[in-house]
């Protein structure tokens, strides 16, 4: 399809600052909703990045979603002249902070370790449920299943 090559630059510039797109599927939308494009363009240009296997495509509840792939950063980097140390944001590794360890919890009232549970279950004495050892029950049949009325 042919478009304006400031409206593929845009699209490539918004897919690769976040690293995934979602286009809703209306080809008639006069804009995207996050990109100052037709919609369709958006669709068709996302469309041309997947046949080469440089974007991702699900489709879902009348929605596209395009998630760019390792060879799509490498051809939008030349493409948009882009130095390596940037990257898009799904591809960035976040320093995790880590977490509070749970040795303290064994202080606080109330705390029962996860392997004990007779704490919570009924102390009934020794009694047992059910029926008895000699109880057997008769069935003379009768309507229902396996005997027919008559």
């Amino acid at each position: 399809m042919l478009m304006p090559q400031k409206n593929r630059k845009l699209i490539y510039e918004a897919i690769f600052k976040d690293g995934a797109l979602v286009a809703p599927k209306d080809f008639h939308a006069k804009k995207h909703t996050e990109i100052d494009v037709p919609n369709l363009h958006v669709i068709k240009a996302m469309q041309s990045l997947d046949s080469r296997g440089h974007v991702e495509t699900l489709f879902s509840w009348q929605h596209y979603y395009y998630t760019l792939t390792e060879s799509g950063v490498q051809f939008l980097r030349e493409y948009l002249h882009l130095p390596d140390e940037i990257v898009p944001a799904t591809h960035k590794r976040v320093a995790r902070a880590s977490a509070p360890r749970l040795g303290g919890r064994s202080e606080r009232e109330g705390f029962r370790p996860r392997g004990e549970r007779d704490s919570y279950r009924r102390d009934d004495g020794g009694k047992k449920e059910g029926a008895s050892g000699d109880f057997k029950p008769e069935f003379r049949g009768g309507l229902g299943r396996g005997r027919a009325a008559q």
